[in-house]
């Protein structure tokens, strides 16, 4: 899904921004902005506490080669910390020559727990996500979803087993948007189901709205999330029985195409630590055309706004 550079993975997306300093993360208890401790002989004092994961995004403000370390504006850490600008050494240091000044990336962000907060900060995993200097022909170009677009016939399996595709959902708006079952991140995919679940609960007041839309959840993680799990994940959120899953399906692409369907909605997906997936979110709208009507990059959307746009597309 990218071209290595070095240590650090390249492919073509965009993510966005944050702003704030160093104190914000002191109220935070986040305590990489203050020199590792050590005793009072200047001996180093060994790391204690569990380390802890978090998937971040944001642009890189300024890099130190010779410290390895960056500064990065971040969007807000879901679970951990608000967005803001601060420095960020770098677990592998010689990665810092492959970054430049108002790159885009993705990271995974590695925090130790102790009984003060949070320590020793450091980001592994980087993706450059978009180039401010660009030195490379990608592999991979991220096709970001427009009204109009034609949605490709991607193939998938859904919690039943069967083999569906997007053709055959012509005459119907469908909602879509992406998750993966193991996901940690409570407003990540969570949040997306519980804002289908209350989407698909405004549709059933209306039954000729309802009749005419489909719901599309689409997991990344084909290995793990079988029809079976995806079954039993599925049922939390829209109750489970076969009329249920009937309008809202739960499904994943194979292998071979899962590539293809990331790519063109804009979902960019990282492996995690402990079989996590560091991703990122894309919720659509599409047309009874099977065009793109509306597209939502992040989870700032609401239900009600979601809703309005798929009554738009049906009386269209």
């Amino acid at each position: 899904m990218g071209q290595e550079r070095g240590g650090v993975r390249v492919v073509m997306r965009a993510w966005v921004r944050a702003a704030a300093a160093c104190g914000l993360a002191a109220l935070l208890g986040v305590a990489g902005c203050r020199q590792a401790g050590g005793d009072a002989a200047g001996v180093a004092a060994v790391p204690t506490g569990e380390v802890k994961t978090f998937p971040i995004h944001g642009k890189v403000v300024r890099v130190d080669t010779a410290k390895g370390s960056i500064v990065l504006d971040h969007d807000a850490v879901p679970g951990f910390m608000d967005a803001m600008t601060m420095k960020y050494p770098l677990k592998d240091p010689s990665v810092a020559s492959e970054l430049h000044p108002g790159d885009l990336i993705n990271a995974t962000l590695l925090v130790r727990k102790t009984a003060d907060g949070y320590e020793d900060p450091k980001l592994d995993q980087i993706v450059v996500v978009a180039q401010a200097k660009p030195d490379y022909k990608p592999m991979v170009d991220y096709h970001v979803p427009q009204a109009g677009d034609d949605v490709p016939d991607f193939a998938m399996v859904n919690e039943a087993g069967r083999t569906i595709h997007m053709a055959q959902f012509k005459g119907k708006v469908v909602l879509l948007t992406f998750i993966y079952t193991r996901c940690p991140l409570e407003d990540y995919c969570p949040r997306m189901n519980k804002n289908f679940a209350e989407i698909d609960k405004a549709l059933k007041d209306d039954a000729a709205l309802y009749k005419e839309t489909h719901l599309l959840s689409i997991s990344f993680d084909p290995t793990y999330d079988t029809p079976a799990v995806l079954r039993s994940y599925g049922r939390i959120y829209n109750g489970g029985d076969a009329k249920e899953f009937s309008h809202w399906e739960f499904a994943t692409p194979p292998e071979k195409e899962l590539d293809a369907v990331e790519q063109f909605f804009d979902m960019g997906v990282t492996p995690g630590e402990a079989g996590t997936l560091t991703h990122s979110l894309s919720t659509a709208v599409i047309g009874k055309d099977g065009k793109v009507r509306a597209w939502y990059p992040t989870n700032e959307w609401t239900p009600a706004e979601v809703l309005a746009a798929m009554k738009s597309a049906a009386a269209a």
